[in-house]
């Protein structure tokens, strides 16, 4: 009889271990690429963002700007391009941290030298001030106490030294009695030797001289009482006059210190410093603001005020162009917003240096006759050396044009093109081009105006092409 094969019985565990290995790996990976897809649909905004900065050219836009005929041909000379600028603008902050808790003014609020424009939470700054206040009240309270005390001691004086004088007038005349009584003792003594007085006499003589003598002693002792007493009045008024003068010297540094505390609450409220026009609300009620914006949380202006009275033309003219610019010398605006309504200028100021890398000068013209459709940060076109006054006359009266600078423009199959940016794309549309004057061009058709445009395209920009805006 043969012994059963036991080894056949044995459960091969290896195959088993091998196949929940794999299992467990496959399921591993499964959910890494889960977490990697989820990862990339969270985060696909900011990833698509980064990939664009990277892929997508940038390029600086212009635009095409429509303005009337009559401003288009009338002038001549040197011209660039600006913007409207205040000489005088201030970003307006408080002088202390704090949370703001009232704001008077929105954008376009009209406000005047040392108007409120927002106040900061104060309310333990202002109970200092109240504090220092009642100090100041009680302090004044005590220099007029030590002061009614100084008169009515000094007031005590003339009494005092009349009780001296009267004293001294009763020793005195104590004093002559004194004399009569040690006459009177020495006759009676007299006579009572020569047997013709009695002893009775000289008995009451010196009885008087006695009675004499101890008036003379409570007179001098009243004397010196009623010196003592002048004395004493005397020193006790010195000691209320330093008491006063010490209430009195202590005034000027509760003083000072009510000041240091109208000082604090004043910094909590922001004042206009001149004259002008709010043109950014910077801050709300519950906000924190500091004096340099210090803190990831924290603003560093409430508003932002504009003097309009100060308003003028920032341009950037070429150095080629540079010797059209004088200062004191006519010029014209032209306003991108009313391009048929010029504007008389006069050249304010020119840099005293260059820029390297743009080959330019900044210029600053002001405005001969300010109005009320100014608005800093519009754009404008300076034109030097021409006056709209003298030419409106001859101005032609037609359809508005419309303008585009000669760098937006290119050849493509010997066409003239512009590229006309549509949201993130570009789009090349072709021209026809009129009369050019000063680095533009007039669009004859193809543009109706207001579009952005590629300024200075590459020559390998394509049609549909997308690109990048800088800062956008």
């Amino acid at each position: 009889m043969t012994e059963p094969d036991l080894q056949s019985l044995k459960i091969d565990r290896s195959t088993t271990e091998r196949r929940g290995g794999r299992r467990s790996r496959g399921w591993g990976l499964w959910i890494f690429l889960a977490l990697l897809l989820g990862g990339l649909w969270l985060f696909r905004a900011p990833i698509q963002r980064l990939v664009e900065s990277v892929s997508l050219r940038e390029v600086r836009v212009t635009t095409a700007i429509k303005q009337s005929a009559g401003a288009a041909t009338m002038v001549s000379g040197a011209a660039a391009n600006g913007y409207i600028v205040a000489s005088r603008r201030a970003a307006l902050s408080a002088d202390a941290p704090g949370r703001v808790v009232e704001m008077n003014v929105t954008e376009g609020s009209v406000v005047k030298k040392g108007d409120v424009v927002a106040r900061l939470f104060a309310d333990e700054f202002r109970a200092a001030l109240k504090a220092v206040d009642a100090e100041i009240q009680a302090q004044t309270a005590s220099i007029a106490r030590a002061r009614a005390q100084v008169d009515a001691s000094q007031a005590q004086l003339p009494r005092l030294d009349a009780d001296v004088r009267r004293a001294e007038a009763s020793a005195a005349e104590q004093t002559d009695q004194l004399a009569v009584a040690q006459t009177r003792v020495r006759r009676a003594q007299a006579l009572l030797t020569e047997g013709i007085g009695t002893q009775q006499q000289l008995d009451d003589a010196r009885s008087e001289l006695i009675r004499v003598e101890g008036a003379l002693a409570v007179a001098r002792a009243g004397v010196d009482s009623a010196k003592s007493a002048l004395t004493q009045q005397a020193a006790d008024l010195e000691a209320l006059r330093a008491g006063m003068r010490e209430a009195e010297a202590r005034m000027p540094v509760l003083q000072a210190n009510r000041e240091a505390a109208q000082a604090t609450l004043d910094k909590t409220e922001v004042r206009a410093p001149f004259d002008g026009i709010v043109v950014l609300k910077d801050a709300e009620v519950g906000e924190v603001v500091t004096p340099n914006g210090v803190g990831g949380n924290a603003r560093g202006s409430v508003a932002t005020m504009v003097d309009f009275a100060t308003l003028e033309v920032q341009v950037e003219l070429p150095e080629t162009n540079l010797a059209a610019a004088v200062v004191g010398e006519s010029a014209t605006i032209f306003l991108d917003a009313y391009a048929d309504r010029p504007y008389a200028g006069r050249v304010e100021r020119i840099w005293p240096t260059a820029n390297r890398q743009k080959a330019t000068v900044e210029v600053r013209v002001r405005f001969e006759q300010p109005d009320q459709f100014l608005r800093p940060e519009m754009g404008a076109r300076i034109v030097f050396g021409a006056k709209p006054a003298e030419q409106s006359a001859d101005a032609p009266k037609s359809e508005p044009v419309v303008l585009v600078p000669l760098s937006a423009v290119v050849a493509i199959n010997g066409q003239p093109h512009v590229f006309v940016l549509e949201r993130d794309a570009v789009r090349a549309v072709a021209v026809r081009l009129g009369d050019e004057k000063s680095g533009r061009a007039v669009v004859r058709e193809g543009l109706v105006g207001g579009e952005r445009l590629v300024d200075s395209p590459p020559p390998s920009l394509a049609d549909g092409e997308r690109v990048r805006i800088p800062n956008k």
